[in-house]
């Protein structure tokens, strides 16, 4: 069931998203990959690979920036052809890149997305579904550390949200490392947003238990994603007032729930939002894209509603989509329909032709 809970704005609440402002600024810090995108079917049987860039914080970035929102992005890349097409490609799309550092000794991080043809070999994928390999061990951004604060300090300290992900601390203990520091680091009025994303392969050498350090970063950090199936597998609860309970810190609480819709808490008050209605070309980068909508939409000061709202709308981009990186509608019509009545909400259909119906009104 759909709970639709009306919002009353606190004064702490206004304070935090002010009003909207094009120039609030936001820096994604975490590993940036190179993709090879195979041809549908098995793998083996590839003989051309198309060249993708992925990356979840890279993935925010470009959402960000794509709403409006000044953003940087911080990472290490190698000092080869993977690094640079990563750093150009963001570059493009209107992420402020100054801050990434190249590593003349280690290799950019890249993973191959092989595709499903459907057909009956047993090495085959179903049509529409993909499994992603990766190569990132001994990456350029497992080398990330305490003494990166000292690069990224400026754009730290002009910037007013701070975003990564689970998948930064578990590179390397140094990475880990890293992201400590930057959640113990003076804030001022800075948020801190966390989105979980656990992968359990990059946990698997580590001595301290992944969920001890998540659980770290959870509490400490303002905006957390939660995705309520890879939350059970961390914590072992999964339903959203399970996870407030749990983690009561963060003033902003996001469970993507397995009924595809999504709970919002700010504070104690809970809003839950349908998903729209849609044909999935590809999953991945949909969660990468919800928190580039939620969180662009809180900086402008959005109201509660709109800020699901604007993660559903990005997030149904990437599902209709066929890379990793979303691409979005004008941000008027996203504005448009995140103001939608709740019965026009639910009649919604997402396609990437018409991405939006136009009978919705406004």
């Amino acid at each position: 069931m759909v709970i639709l809970h009306a919002m009353a704005e606190s004064r702490n609440h206004s304070k935090e998203i002010g009003v909207i402002q094009a120039t609030r600024r936001a820096v994604t810090i975490g590993e940036g990959l190179a993709v090879l995108i195979a041809q549908p079917g098995p793998l083996e049987d590839s003989h051309t690979f198309e060249r993708g860039a992925g990356g979840a914080e890279a993935n925010v970035a470009t959402v960000l920036a794509q709403l409006g929102v000044p953003t940087a992005w911080v990472s290490r890349v190698g000092d080869d052809g993977f690094g640079r097409y990563l750093v150009r490609h963001l570059a493009e799309r209107g992420v402020d890149t100054s801050a990434v550092t190249i590593d003349p000794a280690r290799p950019t991080g890249m993973y191959v997305k092989e595709r499903g043809s459907g057909s009956t070999r047993p090495d085959d994928l179903a049509a529409g579904a993909s499994r992603m390999l990766y190569y990132r061990t001994g990456s350029a951004a497992s080398a990330l550390g305490p003494r990166d604060l000292a690069i990224t300090a400026r754009l730290l300290d002009t910037a007013d949200l701070v975003h990564f992900t689970g998948i930064t601390p578990a590179l390397s203990p140094s990475a880990t490392a890293f992201t400590e520091a930057l959640l113990a680091r003076p804030r001022e009025q800075r948020l801190i947003s966390f989105d979980l994303n656990f992968r359990p392969a990059l946990w698997e050498r580590r001595d301290e238990p992944a969920a001890e350090i998540l659980a770290r970063h959870i509490r400490r950090s303002d905006v957390v994603f939660l995705g309520a199936d890879e939350a059970l597998e961390v914590f072992g609860v999964g339903r959203a007032a399970q996870l407030r309970a749990l983690f009561p810190e963060p003033r902003h609480l996001i469970v993507k729930n397995d009924r595809h819709s999504v709970t919002g808490y700010i504070g104690d008050e809970a809003l839950e939002v349908p998903a729209l209605r849609l044909r999935v070309t590809e999953r991945i980068g949909a969660g990468d894209a919800f928190a580039g909508g939620y969180l662009a939409a809180l900086l402008q000061g959005r109201p509660h509603e709109q800020l699901l709202r604007f993660g559903h709308l990005c997030a149904a981009a990437a599902l209709t989509g066929t890379g990793d990186v979303a691409e979005l509608p004008p941000l008027h019509m996203l504005e448009s329909r995140s103001a939608a009545t709740v019965s026009e909400w639910a009649e919604l259909n997402y396609s990437p032709a018409q991405p939006i119906p136009e009978n919705v009104s406004s």
